[in-house]
């Protein structure tokens, strides 16, 4: 997992190429630091975990965990404009 870590670091960071971080880190493979990145940006750092044996329904429901918390967090960030909108409403109603 280090390894994978320190590949997606150089490459997101230090913007380096597929083929310097796999020359840097002794990679025969350049497609897998490709896959790996490609994980980790739909994933994040579960996408690098060793899935080996991992039932699909157990992670599909980390993808969907992740998905309601964004989806919670709109949610939050609309109502507190709503609640500011409607005390604007409300203060325009009470000065008339």
């Amino acid at each position: 997992m280090e390894l994978k870590k320190e590949a997606i670091r150089l490459h997101v960071e230090e913007k380096w190429t597929h083929r310097q971080i796999t020359d840097h880190l002794h990679i025969h493979d350049v497609d897998r630091v490709r896959k790996w990145m490609q994980k980790y940006r739909k994933q994040g750092e579960f996408g690098l975990l060793d899935q080996r044996g991992r039932r699909e329904e157990y992670v599909d429901s980390d993808l969907q965990i992740k998905q309601l918390q964004r989806e919670n967090e709109l949610l939050k960030k609309c109502l507190k404009i709503w609640r500011e909108e409607e005390q604007k409403r409300a203060m325009r109603s009470f000065g008339r």
